[in-house]
């Protein structure tokens, strides 16, 4: 043979090499996608029989007694491949739930996701899980149901602790892990109980870390792609490791069903809240007594904080820790416990996971100066104090008339008793009462309103218009493009606002 048909074989001979090489590369290339399912079966199965079911039974009153809706089945046409579940949903429904069927109490049943950390019988799951119930049960994998009775729960963490009389035989128990190990990109495995179809396995990635929804005081969440969906919420977060990482707690979705963007209480949060619940039955936090707001870029210019960072004091309650150890309003904590302060949110998490009754350091700003406090932490309170029901308005004053002027845009008359009374101005707040704000769009951006005060331009206290324009233009001459503003409302709470004075 020659010609064209061997230049044709050694084609397909090149060609064939050519494959092998590719074939041995691509399984080079994509170690860690090999891994990830087979590590993810392994971790499943290890770990499948420590996840357990939460059901909840709540007995609501009829319609007489609430504004509960009834539901009564949809009609779905005959041999309907979805006619099981809607049996299954209705099934515990009784004659009388019905909008004709009559007005006596019914049981709502519910399922959520838990795991066995105890194999003497004790489970976490989410707060809202067993919220208000009236019996809860918490079911095996192998599907024996055990009733479970609250050790404790907090609302803060959404975490809540239940205890349970173990079956003959023996149970499977998981550990924590160190959630603080995780990294972006890193494989996670999703364990629960999504709409009450039992247990189920969902594998996905760590997408974000110390996510802040706004749910609480300390959120901290891990976000992940995993999917989550309604009836996961208690149930764990593993690593490949087998370790939980995680309790799923909350995922964001227009449809009730996962997108891909869910989120777990951290591991090392959880801990420590679920140590204090076995002890103490509730959650245990440090206290420092303050209100606090963020250091933004035009705050942490006039305060002469670059980069701008730290939590800003904006009020000190009197009664609490920080006042006996010279804290006071404006300073601004960068550091606390040896553990750095970089944004506002990170203090309330802070403070709240140190013990009680310990004696800390607190770096603190003042003045563009750094200084050190000590302070002895006091225990938060679970419920907030009650404020007072009503203030004490003053007398009438008699009748005078208000002189106003112009600064930093806004109209502003010095504090007198009938403008105490107009706004409603505690005693005790001293300074220059602002009457107006039309026209100032950088004022209403900052909230400022008719009957706030103005309590100190700078750091400075102000008692009159004048003081207000002569620390102005001192802050223009030193080439200050905004001024930072103690403002307080009339019962006295204080914040800082920064604004322009070009």
């Amino acid at each position: 043979m020659s010609g064209p048909i061997e230049l044709t074989i050694r084609r397909v001979r090149a060609f064939a090499v050519f494959a092998a090489v590719a074939l041995m590369s691509s399984s080079l290339a994509y170690p860690a996608f090999a891994r990830g399912p087979e590590n993810i079966a392994d971790v499943a199965e290890k770990v499948i029989d420590a996840v357990v079911n939460i059901s909840t039974t709540q007995n609501v009153a009829g319609r007489n007694g609430t504004n509960e809706r009834s539901v009564t089945p949809p009609q779905l046409p005959p041999d309907s491949p979805f006619q099981e579940f809607f049996d299954e949903f209705f099934k515990n429904r009784r004659p009388g739930d019905g909008p004709r069927g009559g007005n006596g109490p019914r049981r709502v049943n519910s399922l959520g996701s838990g795991f066995i950390i105890d194999a003497g019988g004790i489970a976490v799951t989410n707060n809202h899980v067993i919220a208000d119930a009236d019996e809860i049960n918490i079911i095996l994998n192998d599907g024996t149901k055990i009733p479970a009775e609250i050790i404790g729960r907090d609302k803060k963490t959404d975490l809540a602790l239940l205890k349970f009389k173990p079956p003959e035989k023996p149970l499977k128990a998981v550990q924590f892990g160190d959630s603080d190990t995780l990294r972006l990109g890193e494989w996670v495995v999703a364990i629960g109980n999504p709409f009450s179809l039992g247990g189920t396995v969902t594998a996905g990635i760590v997408s974000a870390r110390n996510r802040d929804i706004n749910s609480g005081p300390y959120d901290n969440y891990i976000q992940t792609d995993a999917a989550i969906n309604r009836g996961n919420s208690g149930g764990p977060l593993f690593n490949l490791n087998g370790d939980v990482v995680g309790v799923n707690t909350a995922i964001f979705s227009p449809t009730g069903g996962s997108v891909g963007i869910g989120f777990a209480v951290p591991s090392k949060t959880v801990v420590a809240v679920i140590d204090q619940l076995r002890q103490f039955g509730e959650a245990r936090r440090g206290w420092l007594g303050v209100r606090i707001q963020e250091v933004t870029e035009e705050i942490g210019e006039s305060l002469g904080i670059k980069p701008a960072r730290g939590a800003l004091i904006a009020g000190v309650d009197d009664k609490g820790p920080a006042k006996p150890a010279g804290i006071e309003s404006g300073d601004v904590i960068v550091q606390f416990d040896g553990k750095e302060i970089r944004a506002m949110k990170d203090l309330p998490r802070v403070v709240a996971d140190t013990p009680v009754g310990k004696e800390v350091d607190v770096v603190v700003i003042r003045k563009g100066k750094e200084q050190t406090k000590k302070v002895k932490l006091g225990r938060l309170e679970d419920e907030e104090q009650a404020k007072e029901a009503s203030l004490k308005t003053p007398a009438p004053a008699e009748q005078e008339k208000t002189v106003t002027q112009k600064a930093l845009g806004l109209d502003l008359a010095a504090l007198s008793p009938q403008l105490r009374t107009r706004y409603k101005v505690k005693e005790t707040v001293k300074g220059v009462v602002i009457t107006s704000v039309e026209g100032n769009r950088d004022a209403a951006e900052k909230r400022l309103s008719a009957g706030d005060v103005i309590v100190e331009v700078a750091q400075e206290a102000v008692t009159n218009v004048a003081d207000i324009k002569k620390r102005v233009e001192q802050l223009k001459k030193e080439g200050k493009k905004s001024a930072l503003l103690t403002v307080s409302n009339p019962d006295g709470e204080v914040r800082f606002v920064t604004l322009s004075v070009q």
